[in-house]
């Protein structure tokens, strides 16, 4: 119950704090408090609104923020563990972001390797066909 609650609010306000009326209406605000600096002749109480404002904005900010970038990313990785599982690639796969960075790197330098190797078979593939074609269309024209 709480964690819905959580979710569905943290959802609401990722979104809401992604608007650009939202940046329009944080501009104004500092707009508004600079503006207001010489009636209150820059006190520091007028200095230490800003900065406890935007400290507690910033703290809920970056939980909330959190919480939805990882909702995401374990959506995401669930959907790619799916899509592994029931395509032609490596099982293998399924759950490596939860290796190391160094393990990581090591798999996605594999990929590019074996990525490089195909990209080479098919350009080959592709120069013995033009060959044969090229050969073929000689042979007819004699």
């Amino acid at each position: 119950m709480i964690e819905k609650l959580f979710t569905r609010i943290a959802n609401t306000v990722a979104h809401l704090a992604g608007l650009p009326l939202t940046f329009a209406a944080c501009c104004l605000i500092i707009v508004a408090w600079a503006v207001t600096g010489p009636i209150f002749g820059f006190s520091d109480t007028w200095q230490l609104i800003i900065n406890t404002g935007t400290t507690i904005i910033t703290f809920l900010m970056v939980f909330l923020i959190q919480n939805t970038q990882n909702r995401d990313g374990a959506a995401i990785q669930a959907k790619l563990d799916e899509l592994i599982r029931v395509g032609r690639a490596h099982n293998t796969f399924i759950g490596i972001e939860h290796l190391t960075e160094s393990e990581v790197e090591e798999i996605r330098a594999k990929c590019e390797q074996a990525a490089k190797r195909h990209d080479r078979k098919i350009a080959d593939m592709a120069a013995k066909k033009a060959v044969a074609q090229k050969r073929g269309a000689k042979s007819q024209a004699a």
